[in-house]
Parts: structure tokens; C-alpha cells; sequence
């Protein structure tokens, strides 16, 4: 029987990691649990992405500059990336259960609030809030599963998350493209959001009552590190705010916050250090990045995103601005890659325990080969034939991606221990954030000064944008194989070390 199938048996008797047998005994209904969790992951995710093939009906409905209604996408992803760090330490600290279930009302409240919002400020502040919300949330799934899981399963399960991030990025301009064709009309744009609500009402519900809920108690006596919180949200704000606002050329009147930001992040690691000395309880703790693989793991994980998340809006740009296609039709000219990263994902999340660090270099190398051909093939193809010409090639990027996102989710935090779970997940999804900041404003950048330049010859802006994105990914593959001869170098390769155990106290509320 399959671990997913066996949730009454003990994880004693499952697979060995790293040579080692899982020593905890498995919870009744983690998998169902998990399930849960992720539904409502990739629900935060999707709003990162699917509102990009959106934006256009929405400065027509209303009236919005251009350079305003990207504060929709821009300022959901700022707010998510600031809230992920002190979110996943309150989980570690309240529970993960209670913070998931606060995270998904609000997150569905917010949803709504941004469907009803009558003008662009409106939409804009409860984007905002939308995206506290779904930062909040995030960090609860990598939480749970460090308690829920160990050993091989833990593995799995770090898979389907990982899957769930791919999955999710890819798939927002398909699902936005439907929403769209479905809800015609001037204001269709709002089921964009509407359609969290049955989907984050029926979440709620299951999660209420199949996510377990751990023995932790309230804030009496805990130590919450404000100061620490202040100083990373404002080193992460500085170096955000200059890259979501790059579209308006906020990135040349904004550049001096970069400093300010590298002040305020290096206040922040002293006062962790400081805090840790004193013997009270860090937001984020040092020791963290003494774990193996942890730095690593940050560092390929936002240089990825830098070059993964930019690739959809100038498709988006290119398909339908320069060859006329539909928001429909846009979406599914890069179904393929969305289909490809589903299928490779699942499937990386078994192969991680026993291939480790080579599946990412296999990925990387995929998605690498995909990219730069899809690049090639959309500089000489143009028009109705561009779609399927370009369709083998973000399939190969696809397979690639999958084999990317996940194990290397899997590979950072498997040795994390459970009491920093919540802000090693946190903090793994703020890189992300950053780098796909970065690579939105980088890729947008590229694309269109080449196309100015170029007298708008869009087939040639999206091959240097995409060529730019496989350049950015063939860096993540060089960090990926330093990283895999660094461990090989020091002792024998355990592609996921298994974590030490740890007493847990979990049941139902």
C-alpha cells in the first residue's frame, strides 16, 4: 500500500531517507490534511498570476492608467512577500491550524472586497489586503507538513508543495483566460476574484475539520520578536517597493531604497544574533542557516524565480499586443508548460529522496533548453502558427520546471526542525517573492526597450526577454551543481538528510 493510501499505519514502515527510517508515527488523515492545505495554497499562488491577463479589461471598466492598475498585481505581491517571515513565526508560535484558518477567512473576505471594489484605489487597497492575507497562509502549509510528515513521506509531501508553487504560477494566465471568456462583459474582470469564494468557503470548512491543531498556547509569555519583525519588513519593503513600481519608472526615482534596504536587512541579522544570545526567541532564527542545504536552496530558489515568473507577462505582452490573440487564447498558447509542470512535479516529489540534488540539475537543464528554444521558435514564427510551434518547447521547459520548484522545496527544508518550520518556509517564499519581483521587472524591462528599439518588432523583444530568462536559469543550474559537489566534496551524498525527531502534540480542536 502507498504512503498516501496508508494513513493509519505508522511512518516506521515506510521508506527509508538518507539511509534512515522515519522514527515518528504517522497521524491519522495527514494526507487529507495536506490536501487541504495545498488547495488553499494554490489558490494564494494563482492570485500572483492571474489577474496579469486580466489588467487590460480592468483599466477599460475602470478608467485606470495603466500605470495604476499594475499596482494590482504589483501591490498583492508586495503585501504577500512582507507578511510571509513574522506569519510563519506566529504559526510556529500560536499553531499552524489556527493561523491557517484566520489566514483563509481573511483571505476570502479580501477576495470578495477586491471583486466589489467600485474604483482602482478601492481594488488596489484590498489587494493589499489580499495579499497580507495569502502571505499569511503560505507558510502554514510548509509548517504542517514538517509536523505531520517525516522521513520519505515528508519528502513527498514537500513534493506536492512544490508542485503546488509551479503549478500555480504557470497556470494563472489559463485560468484567467477562462474566467474571462466565460464572464464576458466590461465588469467579467471580477469573477477573477469572485471565484475564491466558493472555492475558499468549501477550503474552510475541510480544513476546520481535517487539519489537525497543535498543543501550543496564546501570546502570554511568548516573545514575538517585534523589533526583528520591523526591521525585516522594512528591508523587505525597500527592496520591493522599487522593483513593483519599476513599470512606472519607479525603479529610477525609488533606486536609493536599495540601500536602505541592505541597512535595515543587516540591522535585522545583528539583532537576531542579539536576540539569540539573550536567550529570548529570534523571529528568525541564525542557526537556521547552519542547516545543510538551507543557503543553497534560498539562493537557486530566487535566482529561479527571476528568471520563471517574468516569462508570463511578456508571453501575455506578446501574444496578445503584438500577434492579436485573445486573453483565452494567450492562456492556452502556454497551457503546455502549465501541463508539463504538473505531470514532472508529482512525479520529482517521489524520485527526490533517492536522486536528490541531480533532479534539480536535470530540471534546470530542461528548462534551460526549453526556454532558449521557445525564444528561437517565436523570433521566426509569427502570427496563428506561433502557438503550436512554440508549444513543444514550453512543454520541454515545462518537464524541466517541475523537476525545479519542487525537490528544491523539498531539499531546503527537509532538515529544518519543527519549532522553525513556519519561518523557514516563510522566509524560502520571500526569496521567491523577490526573485520574482526582480524577474517581472527585469523581463518586462528587456521586452520592451527592445522593443522600442527595434521599431516594435515584437518577435524579436520576446527572444531577448525569454533569452534573458534562460540566462537567468542556466545561473541557477551552476549554483544548483556547486551546491551537489560542495556536499560531495565534505562526506557522502544524502540527497534529503532526515530530520531529527521531535516530539509533537497534535489532535483535533
Amino acid at each position: 500500500m502507498t504512503a498516501e493510501g496508508n494513513d493509519h499505519g505508522h511512518a516506521t514502515g515506510g521508506p527509508t531517507v538518507g539511509g534512515l527510517r522515519a522514527e515518528r508515527p504517522a497521524l491519522p488523515g495527514r494526507w487529507h490534511a495536506l490536501t487541504v492545505s495545498l488547495a488553499a495554497s494554490f489558490m494564494t499562488l494563482l492570485d500572483v498570476s492571474i489577474v496579469n491577463v486580466a489588467l487590460p479589461s480592468i483599466e477599460r471598466d475602470l478608467g485606470a492608467s495603466a500605470a495604476s492598475v499594475q499596482w494590482v498585481v504589483s501591490g498583492y505581491a508586495l503585501a504577500y512577500g512582507l507578511a510571509l517571515v513574522p506569519a510563519g513565526r506566529l504559526g510556529d508560535v500560536l499553531g499552524r491550524r489556527r493561523m491557517f484558518l484566520i489566514a483563509l477567512s481573511a483571505f476570502v473576505v479580501t477576495s470578495a472586497l477586491s471583486g466589489a471594489a467600485p474604483s482602482t484605489g478601492l481594488l488596489i487597497a484590498a489587494r493589499l489586503l489580499q495579499g497580507i492575507a495569502g502571505g499569511t497562509l503560505y507558510p502554514q502549509s510548509s509548517g504542517l507538513i514538517q509536523e505531520l510528515f517525516g522521513g520519505a513521506e515528508r519528502g513527498r509531501a514537500f513534493g506536492f508543495l512544490g508542485a503546488t508553487v509551479g503549478l500555480a504560477t504557470a497556470a494563472g494566465p489559463v485560468i484567467g483566460g477562462l474566467i474571462l471568456a466565460t464572464f464576458g462583459g466590461p465588469d467579467g474582470w471580477r469573477w477573477v476574484f469572485y471565484v475564491n469564494l466558493p472555492i475558499g468557503l468549501v477550503a474552510l470548512a475541510l480544513a476546520a475539520r481535517l487539519v489537525p491543531a497543535t498543543t501550543r498556547g496564546g501570546l502570554r509569555g511568548v516573545h514575538l520578536d517585534l523589533v526583528g519583525s520591523l526591521l525585516l519588513g522594512g528591508g523587505v519593503l525597500c527592496l520591493l517597493l522599487p522593483l513593483v513600481d519599476a513599470s512606472d519608472g519607479g525603479l529610477n526615482r525609488l533606486w536609493p531604497l536599495f540601500a536602505l534596504a541592505v541597512t535595515l536587512l543587516a540591522g535585522f541579522a545583528r539583532w537576531e544574533t542579539r536576540t539569540v544570545r539573550r536567550g529570548a526567541q529570534p523571529l528568525l532564527d541564525p542557526q537556521l542557516f547552519r542547516i545543510p542545504g538551507y543557503v543553497p536552496g534560498l539562493g537557486i530558489g530566487l535566482v529561479y524565480f527571476v528568471g520563471f515568473t517574468g516569462i508570463w507577462l511578456v508571453m501575455a505582452m506578446f501574444l496578445q499586443n503584438g500577434l492579436g490573440y485573445s486573453p483565452l487564447r494567450s492562456g492556452l498558447a502556454v497551457t503546455p508548460f502549465a501541463l508539463g509542470v504538473a505531470v514532472s512535479a508529482v512525479l520529482a516529489g517521489r524520485l527526490v529522496a533517492r536522486v536528490g540534488r541531480w533532479l534539480t540539475v536535470t530540471g534546470l537543464t530542461t528548462t534551460t533548453v526549453g526556454v532558449a528554444a521557445t525564444a528561437l521558435v517565436l523570433r521566426d514564427v509569427g502570427g496563428d502558427r506561433a502557438a503550436w510551434a512554440a508549444a513543444g518547447p514550453l512543454l520541454l521547459g515545462g518537464l524541466g520546471g517541475g523537476m525545479v520548484t519542487s525537490p528544491n522545496v523539498t531539499l531546503t527544508l527537509a532538515s529544518v526542525p519543527v519549532r522553525m518550520a513556519g519561518a523557514a518556509g516563510g522566509a524560502l517564499q520571500t526569496a521567491q517573492r523577490i526573485g520574482s519581483a526582480i524577474g517581472t521587472a527585469l523581463l518586462a524591462s528587456v521586452f520592451y526597450r527592445v522593443l522600442q528599439g527595434s521599431g516594435h518588432d515584437y518577435p524579436t523583444a520576446i527572444s531577448a526577454a525569454l533569452l534573458c530568462a534562460a540566462g537567468l536559469m542556466l545561473l541557477a543550474l551552476l549554483l544548483a551543481i556547486a551546491e551537489m559537489w560542495h556536499r560531495r566534496s565534505g562526506r557522502r551524498d544524502q540527497p534529503v538528510p532526515a530530520p531529527q525527531p521531535e516530539h509533537r502534540h497534535v489532535g483535533l480542536a
